[in-house]
């Protein structure tokens, strides 16, 4: 994903910031893996690796966590736990902080987990008959499906059932691909969001699924 990576930084400060909130369930080896991760990633990227080290809801209101973010060229979301990262960011200081820099030109990301926290709606995968929960919603409409080219034929219609309200856009993303999009020069118009990578983005509908071949217009939350 280098190609992605250097094209988020690019005309951006050299500054890369990692929140690994996600994986932060799953003990210091998991959130150690993540930030080796990102060490080597801002080394090949030639800029600063920054970690925001927020790992429960109480750190999220951390005025030093609030005060890195600023200037950041690359805000990224580690793979994990989406839902705990949603709810862990939701209404808080450092949330704000993070839309605000992308409201003001950062470059957002999410893998996986983060990804998935981006939408309005976060499904739970691995236990799906208790539901899902609110999303931190910067595309409101928009529903992801990660990974999936390895595990979109194990997912449960209990799963796709509440992804599939009138409204939602379901996209599932395989591994080694991202969708995304620049923002528009008319700041109320929808941006224009695109697959790009190794595999496909999925356009997944009740009554099918189809290859995204053009643009998604979807509406963000710039204010």
């Amino acid at each position: 994903m280098h190609d992605l990576e250097q094209w988020l930084l690019d005309d951006r400060p050299p500054r890369f910031v990692q929140l690994a909130t996600a994986a932060s369930l799953e003990g210091e080896a998991s959130l150690r893996r993540w930030h080796d991760l990102g060490a080597q990633a801002a080394q090949r990227l030639g800029v600063e690796q920054v970690v925001i080290d927020v790992r429960v809801r109480q750190d999220a209101f951390n005025p030093e966590h609030v005060e890195a973010i600023a200037d950041a060229g690359l805000i990224y979301l580690s793979g994990g736990n989406p839902q705990h990262l949603a709810r862990t960011l939701i209404d808080t200081p450092v949330w704000e902080a993070i839309h605000a820099a992308w409201r003001s030109g950062s470059s957002l990301a999410g893998c996986s987990a983060g990804a998935m926290a981006l939408g309005g709606y976060v499904p739970d995968i691995r236990h799906p008959r208790h539901g899902g929960q609110d999303g931190l919603g910067l595309v409101p409409s928009l529903r992801v499906l990660p990974h999936f080219d390895v595990y979109a034929k194990w997912i449960p219609d209990v799963v796709m059932r509440p992804l599939l309200e009138p409204g939602a856009t379901v996209v599932g993303i395989d591994e080694q691909t991202s969708l995304q999009a620049e923002p528009p020069e008319d700041p109320q118009a929808p941006w224009e969001f695109r697959g790009v990578g190794r595999g496909s983005c999925w356009r997944i509908e009740p009554d099918r699924k189809y290859r995204v071949n053009s643009p998604i217009a979807l509406p963000v939350a710039v204010t």
